[in-house]
């Protein structure tokens, strides 16, 4: 048995050890500053209300590593606004987080900050995460890129999707699964698959828009355009006052070429929901398509001014000020960006 003095030696050694291990761990461990810590709340608003200074906040959160899961999440639904070489390294950085949540939220990010043809190198390796939910994520995410973009993740993007397809078959077939699997047979050019899983999905639920919309599409991929304008105005005529009905037929002229008629429906969808803005970012795009600069700007500004922080439409309505030469505006929005965002991509293209 040790003697009092060697116990004693031995109990201050422990302690001793335990106390630069504490150091140690509080000088490899980034401290945040409590000014920071306490700033969650108040860079969520500015990045929702588009405020000064919300990218530089927002990026300040997302690098706290001490942040719980659930505050990533929030912060990640407002990062595409913000876009900058900082903004996509800290997506990516998520894209390894320990949390199935804040990976897929990292996705939801990346597909808002990075074009179609250009994620696959991002979100490829998503393709092969341990959780399906997340798996399915980045399915979700690179859906209708051609064997070209996906490149060397071509078949990890198939076995993916051959696995949702089992899943989705094995489960309970809802309405709402059955559009999702109508979505993979679509994306593999499946199409009689696709129109029957969508055919099954709009039995059970007959007002599953998406699936009726996405059956006017599949028909008309088939070349039975003549079914699929039959089946859009009879849903019309049944249902007058639907915005998303109004839209998708403005978008269906569109897409055939009636670009005069389309701003009729996008106008109607519009009007039926004013606060709709992915109705009206599409009303001013084909406003434009028809030299109807004024009304597409007007439209444009209403975003703005509805949604300060919706980057998409405060860098289409610069374009369209320069198309009419009236400086003043586009200097006016440039600088209301810079206060947003400095490092935003489209400050470098426009100095």
């Amino acid at each position: 048995m040790p003697s009092p003095r060697r116990y004693l030696l031995l109990c201050l050694s422990a302690l001793l050890v335990i106390g630069l291990v504490a150091v140690w761990l509080r000088s490899t461990t980034p401290q945040i500053p409590e000014a920071i810590k306490r700033g969650y709340s108040e860079a969520l608003e500015y990045a929702r209300n588009g405020q000064p200074g919300a990218a530089r906040m927002l990026y300040q959160q997302l690098g706290r590593p001490d942040l719980s899961p659930k505050r990533r999440v929030w912060l990640h639904g407002e990062l595409p606004n913000y876009p900058s070489p900082q903004a996509l390294k800290l997506a990516d950085a998520d894209l390894h987080s320990e949390s199935a949540d804040v990976r897929r939220a990292a996705i939801g990010s990346i597909v808002g900050l990075v074009p179609a043809n250009q994620r696959t190198l991002l979100l490829g390796p998503m393709l092969e995460d341990n959780e399906p939910e997340v798996r399915f994520a980045a399915v979700n995410a690179l859906l209708g890129l051609s064997p070209d973009d996906l490149g060397l993740y071509f078949g990890a993007m198939q076995l993916a999707i051959d696995t949702w397809k089992q899943v989705l078959q094995d489960g309970p077939l809802t309405s709402e699964s059955l559009y999702q699997l109508a979505r993979l047979y679509l994306h593999n050019a499946q199409l009689d698959k696709a129109r029957q899983a969508l055919e099954q999905a709009l039995k059970l639920k007959p007002d599953n828009l998406p699936a009726l919309v996405m059956q006017v599409e599949v028909l008309d991929k088939l070349g039975q355009g003549d079914a699929a304008r039959k089946l859009l105005a009879r849903e019309l005529q049944a249902q007058p006052e639907s915005a998303y009905l109004q839209h998708a037929l403005g978008m269906w002229l569109l897409q055939h070429g009636q670009t005069e008629y389309a701003v009729l429906g996008l106008a109607k969808a519009v009007e039926l929901e004013p606060e709709n803005r992915h109705y009206r970012y599409d009303l001013a795009t084909t406003l434009h398509a028809e030299n109807e600069v004024e009304a597409a700007q007007k439209q444009l500004q209403e975003i703005v001014q509805r949604y300060p922080a919706d980057r998409k439409a405060r860098v289409l309505l610069i374009n369209y000020w320069k198309e009419t030469g009236q400086l003043q505006h586009v200097q006016v929005l440039l600088a209301k960006l810079e206060q947003l965002n400095p490092d935003d991509p489209a400050l470098q293209q426009a100095w």
